[in-house]
């Protein structure tokens, strides 16, 4: 049921290596922050279909005036649940777009809590410890948070980089630790040394997106751009195990 475009891109995320290290296993109730096109929800759906619960986080389209994609995104994500019921048909969805769409659900109704590239927007915006301290709300004690985030250099100002599409390490981890999270172990299984991260366009110049060369005119240098890009793949990122205390 995954398109060959998102299966191409199993090299650059690592979802088994990435879910194995964040601990997700039979039985448990795993919601996903802002699936967006769905790219990890067409591997969590099916995993936990009938041997656990999927909570899809999705953006809240009766909230007025968000950006043009969500709307967008959403009805396409909401298209492929019901074209493909053997495989989302008990996917949960709760709305979620804070600050006037604010709760996940349940307190202590959550064993694990993940959220993909979403980091640096919510920096960004200056909703992060309030959804952070949401998340923290939302799980079971004992419970995963799962952080993988575009990772920017130690000691850079979140400031400067979130609108690139970057926060560092300390930023996300001083996040979780205000909201009552530890972080238990972090894992390179999404580096990548070979991302610069001083793009003029972000982190959105590297693949998939590929932003830097959409405007150029001449095939042949479209071509060159874009493979220039490819050569470095995506991005480098961060991933991060926090656990809520049991106490």
């Amino acid at each position: 049921h995954r398109s060959d475009s998102n299966i191409a891109r199993n090299r650059y995320r690592h979802p088994v290596g990435t879910l194995s290290f964040l601990g997700i296993q039979d039985g448990m109730t795993v919601m996903e922050i802002w699936p967006g096109a769905g790219w990890y929800t067409e591997i969590l759906a099916p995993v936990l279909r009938g041997k656990g619960q999927f909570v899809a986080a999705t953006w809240d389209v009766d909230v007025p005036d968000q950006p043009e994609y969500r709307y967008r995104l959403q009805m396409d994500l909401l298209d492929k649940f019901s074209a493909e019921p053997e495989i989302y048909d008990q996917v949960a969805i709760v709305p979620f777009s804070p600050p006037q769409s604010p709760s996940l659900g349940d307190a202590g109704s959550m064993d694990a809590v993940l959220t993909f590239r979403n980091t640096h927007g919510w920096v960004g915006s200056g909703l992060a410890p309030s959804i952070f301290a949401e998340f923290a709300r939302v799980l079971k004690p004992g419970g995963v948070l799962g952080v993988v985030q575009h990772r920017a250099d130690p000691g850079s100002d979140p400031a400067e980089t979130a609108g690139r599409g970057y926060v560092s390490e300390e930023t996300v981890i001083a996040l979780a630790r205000e909201a009552g999270l530890y972080l238990e172990a972090r894992s390179e299984v999404n580096a990548n040394p070979a991302d610069s991260k001083d793009y003029e366009n972000g982190v959105w110049s590297l693949p998939p997106g590929l932003s830097m060369c959409r405007d150029l005119e001449g095939e042949d240098e479209m071509a060159s751009c874009q493979e220039k890009f490819r050569k470095i793949g995506e991005s480098d990122r961060m991933t991060l195990r926090f656990r809520k205390p049991l106490g």
